[in-house]
C-alpha cells in the first residue's frame, strides 16, 4: 500500500472520528437540555419570606430555556460557591466576593449581568456595607460628635461570612487599613478578624446579613456588619439619610423571622461603604452558549425590566430580590469589572 493511500486513509479515518465526537457532544448537550436548572441561592436569599422572589426568577428561566428550574437553598456561603464552581448548579446569584472565589476554584464561574443603579447603568451599581449599634449605646462610638472606627477597639464583633463582600470582606479591609496605622494594632492582618484576635475579643459570624444584625440587636455583638439590601425587607428609615453615618432604622413591626421577635427595635449606622453589586452567574461548562446568550438577554431584556415581580416597586411594600425607584434594570458586566474587589485580598 503507498504511503499516499495509508495517508488517504488515516485522514478519512480521523474524519469520521471527529464527526462521531462531535455527534455525541451534541447528543450530551441535547440530554443535559432536559434535566434541571438549578438555581443555587446564598443563605441571604434563602428565607421563605423570599420565595416569591425566587420563583419570579424560575418562572421565567424556565421559560426562555425549556428546562424545569431547581431551586437549591442553601445555609452556608460555601455551599452555594462549591455548588457552582463545580457545576451541580447551573446558575447562581452571589455577591463578588463569593463570585471570585467561585471563579478561582473554576474559570468556567462567569458574570452575566448585575441590577443596574437608579440611572440605569453600572456608573451608580451599587449597594452598601454598614456597620450598625444599637440606638441606645450609639453615642459610645463617637469621637468629639462624630462616629469613629477608634471606638469599635475591643468590641464584640458580628460579621457575615468569611465568604462575604460586605458582610466582611469589604469591612475587614477598612478596619485593617485604619488599625494598622496604630502601633498596637499594625500587625494585624484580614484574617486575623475571622477568630477572637487583639483587636475584638470576640468575633461572630450571622452566616446571613440577617444573621449577623440579629446578633447585634440580640446583644450578642455590640457591632455588625451587615449589608443594607439584605435587611431592606425587615427595617425602616426613621431619621437621618439613607446609608449615611448617623442614619436610625427601625424593625417593622410586620417583620418575618428572624426579626419577627424583634420589631420596634433600632440601630444607628456608624459607617457606611459603597459595594459594587452582586452578580447573576453561570458555569459555562454546565450550560450551551445559546443557553447563556437567552439567559442574559432574558435579564437585560425590557420585559424583564418591567417586570414587577423582578423589579418591586420600591414604596410598595411588597418583598423583591431588587426593587425600583428610578430606571433600575439588569445590565451585561465582565470579569474584570470585579478587580476592585480582588484588590482588597492584595
Amino acid at each position: 500500500m503507498s504511503k499516499k493511500l495509508v495517508l488517504l486513509m488515516t485522514m478519512i479515518l480521523c474524519a469520521i472520528f471527529l464527526v462521531a465526537c462531535n455527534s455525541e457532544e451534541g447528543n450530551a448537550a441535547k440530554a443535559k437540555s432536559n434535566e434541571p436548572l438549578v438555581m443555587v441561592w446564598y443563605p441571604n436569599e434563602s428565607g421563605s419570606e423570599m420565595a416569591g422572589a425566587r420563583d419570579a426568577f424560575g418562572r421565567i428561566f424556565e421559560e426562555v430555556t425549556g428546562r424545569k428550574v431547581e431551586q437549591k437553598l442553601t445555609t452556608d456561603y460555601a455551599i452555594a460557591i462549591e455548588s457552582i464552581a463545580s457545576g451541580n448548579a447551573q446558575v447562581a446569584f452571589m455577591g463578588p466576593q463569593g463570585y471570585i472565589e467561585a471563579n478561582n476554584k473554576s474559570a468556567e464561574v462567569q458574570p452575566i449581568v448585575v441590577p443596574s443603579g437608579s440611572s440605569g447603568t453600572l456608573e451608580d451599581a451599587v449597594y452598601y456595607s454598614w456597620l450598625a449599634v444599637p440606638k441606645e449605646k450609639a453615642d459610645g462610638y463617637k469621637v468629639n460628635g462624630e462616629f469613629a472606627l477608634d471606638t469599635i477597639a475591643g468590641k464584640k464583633f458580628s460579621f457575615v461570612s468569611a465568604s462575604s463582600t460586605s458582610g466582611f470582606k469589604v469591612p475587614s479591609s477598612s478596619i485593617i487599613a485604619h488599625f494598622t496605622k496604630q502601633d498596637a494594632y499594625k500587625a494585624l492582618k484580614q484574617d486575623d478578624l475571622i477568630e477572637a484576635n487583639a483587636l475584638f475579643p470576640e468575633v461572630l459570624f450571622g452566616d446571613s446579613h440577617q444573621g449577623s444584625a440579629v446578633n447585634m440587636m440580640m446583644g450578642r455583638a455590640d457591632v455588625a456588619a451587615f449589608c443594607d439590601t439584605c435587611v431592606s425587607a425587615y427595617v425602616e428609615l426613621v431619621e437621618g439619610k439613607e446609608n449615611t453615618a448617623g442614619a436610625i432604622y427601625r424593625v417593622k413591626d410586620d417583620a418575618a423571622a428572624p426579626f419577627n421577635n424583634l420589631t420596634g427595635e433600632e440601630f444607628v449606622l456608624i459607617s457606611s461603604t459603597p459595594v459594587l453589586n452582586s452578580p447573576f452567574v453561570v458555569n459555562t461548562s454546565a450550560l450551551t452558549e445559546e443557553e447563556i446568550t437567552k439567559l442574559t438577554e432574558l435579564l437585560i431584556s425590557d420585559e424583564t425590566t418591567n417586570d414587577q415581580t423582578i423589579f418591586v416597586p420600591k414604596d410598595s411594600g411588597e418583598i423583591g430580590l431588587f426593587y425600583k425607584s428610578g430606571d433600575e434594570r439588569f445590565v451585561k458586566v465582565e470579569d474584570t469589572w470585579f478587580d476592585p474587589i480582588r484588590k482588597l485580598s492584595e
